[in-house]
C-alpha cells in the first residue's frame, strides 16, 4: 500500500507542475494576443479581398509535390484552373517516374491547358517532399530562363487542397512587400469523423488565429503550413544560392517549417494574412486524416521533424533572442507534453487503485495537503481557460456547434499525441542511427467526395 500512495504522490506532483508551466504558457500567448488586439499592433494589412489589386498582375508559380496522388491531383488541378482569380499563374507538379497513375492524371489536365506544368523527378519516389519540390524549382528555373518572366512568388499547395479563388491577388499584393506570405488553414470536418478529423480544425483556428498573431508581433519567424502559403522568389533563389542551387532541404520531412523559420534569420519578414472575401476567409480548406491511425502517422511525422529532429538541425535561432527562444520551446514542448500527459494519466490510475486498496483495508487515504489543492485548482482554472479559448477559436471559424464539439475532441487531440510520440521517438531514433527520414504521407481526398462542414457552416 505505501508503494501504491508513493506512486500516486509523486506522478501527480510531476504531473501538476508540468501542468502548471504548459499552462502558464499559453496564458502568455492568450495575453499576449489580447494586448495585441487591444493595441491595435498587427500590421495594417486590408481586410478586403477588393483592395487587393497588382497593377499589371505578376506571374506566380503554384508548387504542388504529388506521390501516389492518382485520386485527387485531377481534381485538384481542375478546381484551382477554375476557381482562381488571377491573369497570370503557372500550376507546376511535381511526381515520380515510379508513379504512372498520377503522371497520368497530371498529364491528363496538362494536356487541357498550358497553364499545368507536369515535371516528373529523375529518381523514383517517394523521397522527401522537399526533394520532390527541388526537382520542380529546377522546372521553374529552365521556363524562367526559356520564356524570360520571372515569376513574383512561389506558392506551395498540396494535392488535395481547395484553394480559394482570391488568394493569388492576395499573394501577388503582398509580396515584395513581405518575403513570406501565409494565409489561414481552416481543415474540412468529415461528418462520418467528427472527433479525429474535426480535432485538427480545432488546432488550425486556434494557431491561425491567435498563435501566429503573437509571433508576428514578437518579431519572429513564422512557421509555414506547407499549403496556401507564398515565398518571394528573390528570396527562394538567395537560399538556393547557398545550397547549391536548391532551395528546400531535401534532407527535412518538415521543409516548411523550417523554411519559414530560416527566412526570418535572413531578414526577411513574414505576415499571416487574414483577409475576407462576402463575410469568408480568404483561406485553403482541406480534409486531414478522418482516423486515429493516419492522424498518429501524421503527428508523428510534424513531432519527428519539429520537435526532434528539428532540435539537432536547426538550433535554437539567434543568439540570446528570447522570444526566438520561447516560440522554438513551444513548437518542441510536444514531446515533453506527451510525457507529462501520460504520467497523469498514470496518477489517475495510481489514485483509484490506492483509495480501493486503503477502502479494503479499512484505513482512510491521507489527504493531499493544502499546496498540492490549491495547484490542483489552479490547474483546473487554466485547463477551463484553454478550453474556452479553443472553443471560441473554433466558434468564430466553424459556428457554434463546431465550438462544442470542439471540448470533446481535446481528448482526442491528446490520446492522438500519446500514440504519435511514441511513433515519433522510434522514427528519431532510426534516424539516428543512419536511417533516412522519408516521406510518410497519408491517403488523401478531394473536396466533393464525402460530407463535409466548412467554416462558418451551421451544419
Amino acid at each position: 500500500m505505501f508503494a501504491i500512495d508513493a506512486i500516486a504522490r509523486e506522478t501527480v506532483v510531476f504531473a501538476a507542475i508540468g501542468f502548471l508551466v504548459g499552462g502558464c504558457d499559453d496564458l502568455a500567448i492568450d495575453i499576449g494576443w489580447i494586448w495585441i488586439t487591444l493595441t491595435r499592433r498587427r500590421p495594417a494589412l486590408p481586410r478586403t479581398l477588393d483592395a487587393y489589386r497588382q497593377t499589371p498582375p505578376r506571374r506566380i508559380a503554384v508548387f504542388v509535390a504529388a506521390w501516389d496522388e492518382s485520386t485527387v491531383i485531377g481534381a485538384m488541378l481542375r478546381s484551382a484552373l477554375a476557381r482562381f482569380e488571377h491573369e497570370d499563374y503557372r500550376l507546376y507538379v511535381g511526381t515520380y517516374p515510379n508513379d504512372r497513375a498520377t503522371i497520368d492524371a497530371v498529364a491528363a489536365v496538362a494536356a487541357c491547358d498550358p497553364r499545368v506544368r507536369l515535371v516528373i523527378n529523375s529518381r523514383p519516389g517517394p523521397t522527401t517532399k522537399a526533394d520532390c519540390l527541388n526537382a520542380v524549382w529546377r522546372a521553374l528555373e529552365r521556363d524562367e530562363a526559356r520564356d524570360g518572366v520571372p515569376v513574383a512568388a512561389v506558392v506551395l499547395h498540396d494535392a488535395e487542397d481547395l484553394v480559394h479563388p482570391g488568394e493569388l491577388r492576395v499573394f501577388d499584393a503582398l509580396i515584395g512587400r513581405y518575403a513570406v506570405v501565409q494565409l489561414p488553414v481552416l481543415p474540412l470536418v468529415d461528418r462520418g469523423a467528427p472527433l479525429v478529423s474535426g480535432h485538427y480544425a480545432d488546432e488550425f483556428a486556434d494557431a491561425h488565429s491567435r498563435q501566429m498573431v503573437v509571433r508576428q508581433a514578437l518579431g519572429v519567424g513564422l512557421p509555414l503550413a506547407g499549403v496556401g502559403c507564398a515565398i518571394e522568389r528573390q528570396m527562394l533563389g538567395r537560399i538556393a544560392a547557398a545550397r547549391d542551387g536548391l532551395p528546400f532541404d531535401a534532407g527535412s520531412i518538415v521543409e516548411d517549417y523550417e523554411l519559414g523559420l530560416l527566412i526570418a534569420t535572413l531578414g526577411g519578414r513574414g505576415v499571416l494574412a487574414r483577409v475576407r472575401a462576402d463575410g469568408e476567409l480568404v483561406a485553403v480548406r482541406a480534409y486531414f486524416p478522418a482516423t486515429v491511425p493516419t492522424a498518429v502517422r501524421q503527428k508523428a511525422r510534424w513531432m519527428t521533424g519539429i520537435a526532434l529532429a528539428g532540435w539537432d538541425r536547426i538550433g535554437w535561432g539567434r543568439a540570446l533572442d528570447w522570444r526566438d527562444h520561447w516560440m522554438r520551446m513551444r513548437d518542441r514542448r510536444a514531446p515533453l507534453a506527451v510525457l507529462v500527459l501520460f504520467v497523469a494519466y498514470t496518477a489517475f490510475i495510481a489514485w483509484g487503485v490506492a483509495l480501493v486498496a486503503h477502502a479494503l483495508a479499512g484505513r482512510a487515504a491521507a489527504p493531499p495537503s493544502a499546496a498540492m489543492l490549491a495547484l490542483l485548482h489552479l490547474n483546473g482554472a487554466l485547463l477551463a481557460w484553454r478550453l474556452v479559448w479553443r472553443a471560441a477559436a473554433t466558434g468564430a471559424a466553424y459556428g457554434w456547434r463546431e465550438a462544442l464539439w470542439s471540448l470533446p475532441r481535446a481528448l482526442v487531440s491528446n490520446y492522438v499525441a500519446l500514440l504519435a510520440a511514441r511513433s515519433a521517438m522510434t522514427a528519431y531514433v532510426r534516424s539516428l542511427r543512419g536511417t533516412a527520414l522519408r516521406w510518410d504521407k497519408t491517403s488523401h481526398v478531394f473536396p466533393g467526395a464525402i460530407e463535409r462542414t466548412e467554416p462558418g457552416s451551421e451544419h
